[in-house]
């Protein structure tokens, strides 16, 4: 297995773009069920769209890069959530103004932190407020290969909230195959969504922005939020909240490595990305 370490700077030549809706329950559990409900899918439990967080060199607020490693802008919001997701670094083939293909190379834990106001306002309004409103591990884990046969199927994703020096349980601990579409089945969907997707409800066209893709150097595609546990249900970010965001190898570490990790042990989370944030 190959562990690289970045400085998140790299990742300005990318373009930035979320899954909506490829966990079950997510987007009920985030208050936007009403909002996805006007689109549909092929499928019962596909995936909703995709949206855009950053796009460089964009004439609108998407040209802010918004992704950080170490804090979460908390900005005055009021109603602030994390989403804990795996996060993939991609290749491409862009050729005649269409996405011939993604080629997924790394993977990181990533946080594609929300706000979660009901304004009618496109999702991706809610993404990007400026400097360090997301999150990525400095770590990026390589892909041997993108299907069901690569190490990325032995991995789950576990999210955390230290608060008053308490640990919570914020997202459930999923199974990266555990998402609804993934694999094969999600680069074909995205592929297909990148070229086709029209603007409806909160979601945009994309083709717009995949015209920058000329000048840069891949995609960084958020693979979509897991469920919430109990207190992330019920409680919004504040600030000097500590967030812990974990990709682990299930086959190799427990998930009492994780609890000791977080509580100050010395573990060398080897088969691990890990995301550790907190709210200013």
């Amino acid at each position: 297995m190959e562990k690289k370490i970045y400085n998140t700077e790299f990742l300005k030549d990318y373009l930035g773009f979320g899954v909506a809706g490829n966990f079950a329950n997510h987007l009920s559990e985030a208050g936007e069920g009403d909002e996805f409900s006007k689109i549909q899918t092929k499928e019962k439990d596909a995936p909703k769209g995709l949206f855009p967080f950053y796009i460089p060199n964009h004439d609108s607020f998407l040209k802010n890069f918004p992704i950080g490693d170490e804090t979460i802008n908390f900005n005055d919001c009021e109603f602030l959530q994390v989403e804990a997701e795996v996060a993939l670094l991609c290749d491409f083939v862009f050729k005649d103004g269409k996405l011939i293909d993604l080629i997924p190379q790394y993977f990181a834990a990533f946080n594609d932190c929300s706000i979660r106001v009901q304004d009618g306002n496109k999702l991706s309004t809610k993404k990007n407020w400026g400097a360090n409103s997301k999150g990525i591990s400095n770590e990026f884990i390589k892909i041997d290969n993108f299907t069901q046969d690569g190490i990325l199927n032995n991995y789950h994703i576990c999210s955390f909230i230290k608060r008053d020096g308490i640990l919570h349980d914020y997202g459930t601990t999923s199974a990266v195959n555990s998402y609804s579409y993934f694999f094969d089945t999600l680069k074909e969907w995205m592929i297909n969504k990148f070229n086709n997707q029209e603007d409806c409800g909160p979601l945009e066209e994309l083709n717009p922005f995949i015209k920058y893709l000329d000048e840069k150097k891949g995609i960084l595609i958020a693979a979509g939020a897991t469920a919430y546990a109990n207190f992330g249900k019920k409680h919004y970010l504040e600030k000097n909240d500590e967030i812990f965001i974990y990709i682990y190898n299930a086959h190799i570490h427990s998930f009492q490595d994780i609890m000791n990790d977080m509580n100050g042990a010395q573990i060398h989370l080897k088969h691990c990305s890990r995301l550790h944030q907190i709210v200013e």
